[in-house]
């Protein structure tokens, strides 16, 4: 994306769990925000002029022989520069202060108390709750530097040069824990770096439209539709840009949840005057999968063969250069950036082959997926598109651990299909963030009908987020666990068993592959 017009604020990740949360607490400030590696240098910071600089904390000691380091230089350009945890010490450590250990490490909920004005935490209480994560901590702060707050561990809990521009804090505002945390955060984007809130769901459709409009000319598009969210928030997207130079085609590769390949065709043909073509593809994909069972392959294969579906169905289009795609945030940065390790593959970003023929167009890539929800929504998207559960691209491959047969599709597609209607029914649909259901590829043994059995055993799974980065199981009720159950078993024929995944992420991830 280019930078928006009210500017960018960088954030450099130097390995906190917590990076991902800044930057979206920056974006619900209502001002642009991204994730930038902690190699990256002063110059290449400066040629990216943001508008402000924020250090993410980190798990390590500035005194630790591989400590997470920056490039000093970027303390003198300029930027407002606001240091979170171990930022704050790096700030500290960087221009002379003084970082040791106090004796009193802190975890978790403390007591700060406010000892001196500044512009963090202006208009707050002079006592407030405050979540802190650390070992070693500010004793003294650098030459110029004012301490705004302190902890019974913490000296300088908080401190800021007003004239330098640079703002440390040893606490975690981007948590919830820390009540008056988006305050703070406030302070920093508007007072500090003059930042005007100015992104919302309506300047990202504006920035979003200029640039399709601009990459694309009078070209013509065509767009991978799942009828999920975003594929089809992608899809409004680009039509409020281009209009009719775009075909959406829906390659329906028989990995989808029950009733799903009707629903996408009917919706999309009543409530969208867009080219549409439905390619009914599962033999296909059902044979490229056969006797694979590596989730890595399986998605490079889905990802390889949707592209190749594409290609042959894009001579009916004449011209057709570029290729739209619903590519999220967090999917860039699970499949591996400068900032983060690679998590897993995601079918459209680290899947696509090497020769493929189009151009990409990607304008969720920016995005986390609340965001995109938003943009649906003013863009008028229908709220059942909207409001949909999540779902892989590479559809119920992922969801099947081990080889993907017809047998075993169809069995998974009709107990997913319980699991989803059983949650609707209880009225958590849109309170949950995904659920649905797994097939292991192993049997076990059970008695129905007073007979033996040999059969499938379902997991089901059933997670909270707020952007997919992290999760949390979902308490569901007990009499809705038991209403899943029984109809599994009673309806299903082929599984015998249900269990209930009480796994967060980390260390888990939310889909099985």
């Amino acid at each position: 994306m280019t930078d928006p017009k009210g500017g960018t604020v960088l954030v450099v990740d130097l390995g906190a769990q917590y990076a991902q949360l800044i930057a979206r607490r920056v974006r619900e400030a209502h001002v642009y925000s991204e994730i930038v590696p902690r190699s990256i240098t002063a110059e290449e910071i400066r040629d990216r002029v943001p508008i402000g600089v924020i250090l993410s904390g980190g798990p390590a000691s500035v005194y630790a022989d591989d400590a997470y380091e920056i490039d000093e230089g970027i303390l003198e350009l300029g930027v407002p520069i606001f240091g979170i945890c171990y930022g704050h010490q790096v700030i500290a450590h960087s221009l002379g202060g003084t970082v040791a250990r106090t004796g009193t490490a802190e975890y978790g909920r403390t007591d700060m108390v406010g000892i001196g004005p500044g512009v963090l935490l202006e208009g707050l209480p002079e006592r407030q709750s405050v979540w802190m994560s650390h070992g070693d901590s500010v004793t003294a702060a650098p030459e110029g530097f004012t301490v705004t707050a302190s902890t019974e561990g913490s000296p300088v809990a908080a401190m800021e040069n007003r004239s330098a521009g640079i703002y440390g804090v040893q606490f975690h505002p981007e948590v919830a824990h820390t009540p008056r945390g988006d305050e703070i955060f406030k302070h920093f984007l508007y007072e500090a770096c003059g930042a005007p809130p100015s992104w919302t769901r309506h300047s990202i459709i504006e920035d979003s439209v200029a640039a399709v409009r601009s990459q694309v000319g009078d070209s013509q598009v065509i767009c991978g539709l799942s009828g999920g969210v975003d594929s089809s928030v992608a899809a409004a997207l680009v039509h409020e840009a281009i209009g009719d130079q775009l075909t959406c085609i829906f390659v329906d590769h028989g990995l989808l949840r029950a009733g799903e390949g009707v629903q996408v065709e009917e919706t999309f043909r009543s409530h969208f005057d867009i080219n549409l073509i439905h390619v009914k593809a599962q033999d296909r994909f059902l044979e490229a999968l056969a006797g694979v069972a590596d989730p890595e392959a399986k998605r490079k294969i889905i990802g390889e063969l949707f592209i190749r579906v594409f290609e042959e169905v894009a001579a009916e289009v004449s011209g057709a250069k570029f290729l739209v795609q619903g590519t999220l945030y967090p999917d860039v940065i699970e499949s591996g950036t400068g900032t983060a390790a690679k998590i897993k593959t995601h079918h459209n970003v680290g899947g696509l082959p090497d020769d493929m023929v189009f151009d990409l167009i990607e304008p969720l890539r920016d995005l986390f997926k609340d965001e995109v929800r938003a943009v649906g929504e003013e863009l008028g998207l229908p709220a059942e598109i909207v409001w949909r559960q999540p779902f892989p691209g590479p559809g119920l491959a992922v969801r099947i651990i081990g080889d993907v047969t017809l047998e075993r599709l169809e069995i998974l597609r009709a107990a997913d299909g319980i699991v989803v209607d059983e949650i609707r029914k209880a009225g958590l649909y849109e309170e949950i963030w995904q659920s649905f259901g797994v097939l292991p590829a192993i049997r076990s043994v059970g008695v129905q009908g007073d007979g033996r059995t040999y059969a499938y055993p379902l997991i089901v799974r059933a997670v909270m987020s707020e952007d997919a980065m992290t999760a949390d199981w979902a308490r569901l009720p007990y009499e809705v666990m038991e209403s899943i159950s029984s109809r599994v078993m009673n309806e299903v024929q082929g599984i015998n068993r249900v269990a209930y995944d009480i796994s967060s992420k980390p260390p888990s991830t939310i889909e099985w592959e």
